[in-house]
């Protein structure tokens, strides 16, 4: 701690890829450094093709385990998520205090904002497959049994801010319908995304469900999209020339794509922004038929 009272964190040298429940270098060796102003601050890992193909290669065992696993569970695991995400609280907002350049009230704010996301999603696990199979729009002389299910593997390209309440606002979602998901985190200073990794590798989410990966989002979104083991896809449907990209690629296997508008700092906090509507975006609504009176 500082003469002033700050809490300063140890300095960091290098900061790793999240593939598969385990922290690993780039398997190319790649890095780049992150600058504060004129300062070193971190040396920060370069995902390469491979490591987005090895990141969908653990995503898609882990969404198996994580799909089995009973709904109330799933629920509870995302209630230890948010517990281990209060752990790390001082870490977390010295993080996004630098990420994003704030002060140390609105960097405490972000982060208590992201850890009540956390836990209000974590209570949809066991609730909102009743609901979503009730919005199913069929109609006619007949029966309907609905139940959603998951697409799979979700590539989500992450926000450059919110660092955290973004992250958080985008990842969590897919996980929650069942999905695993390999996360591109924010190019302006992920830092804040791996300290959030380690949020999740102290929980007991199942080793492959939440990946993340840190580089270049022009280089890796576009394996991503046109990987033919990923389900969906999200990202920022502002940034054009990359949304042409992924849409482009992602149609070749009849991908999803979620665009998503930039959204201002204050549309991020407000309740608006997290709905069963992010739920139902990576979910498959399946029905069975039956003939009345038959």
């Amino acid at each position: 701690m500082s003469k002033n009272g700050e809490v300063r964190l140890p300095v960091r040298k290098m900061y790793k890829l999240f593939i598969n429940g385990a922290f690993v270098r780039s398997e190319s060796g790649r890095s780049d450094p992150l600058r504060e102003g004129k300062e070193f601050a971190a040396n920060i890992a370069r995902a390469s093709r491979k490591d987005a193909r090895d990141a969908v290669v653990a995503a898609r065992a882990g969404q198996r385990a994580w799909w089995k696993t009973p709904p109330g569970t799933r629920g509870l695991v995302l209630y230890r998520l948010a517990e281990m995400m209060e752990a790390r609280r001082v870490e977390l907002t010295e993080r996004v205090r630098e990420g994003a350049d704030c002060s140390a009230d609105e960097a405490t704010e972000e982060v208590t904002a992201s850890i009540d996301r956390a836990i209000w999603y974590a209570g949809w696990c066991d609730k909102y497959g009743a609901l979503l199979s009730t919005r199913n729009p069929v109609t006619g002389p007949h029966f309907n049994f609905s139940t959603p299910e998951p697409m799979g593997v979700v590539a989500v390209l992450a926000p450059d801010e919110p660092v955290l309440l973004g992250l958080v606002s985008v990842a969590l979602p897919p996980i929650v319908a069942g999905n695993a998901v390999v996360v591109v985190a924010s190019e302006s200073d992920p830092r804040t995304a791996v300290v959030f990794a380690e949020a999740v590798a102290t929980s007991d989410l199942p080793a492959g469900v939440f990946n993340l990966l840190t580089g270049s989002r022009s280089e890796v979104g576009p394996v991503l999209a046109k990987h033919m083991d990923v389900n969906a896809i999200a990202y920022d449907g502002t940034e054009r020339e990359l949304a042409k990209a992924l849409e482009g690629d992602a149609a070749e296997n009849v991908k999803r794509t979620r665009p998503r508008s930039t959204r201002s700092k204050a549309e991020w906090f407000s309740p608006a922004s997290q709905s069963l509507d992010e739920l139902e975006a990576f979910s498959e609504i399946k029905t069975i038929w039956h003939p009345a009176g038959v």
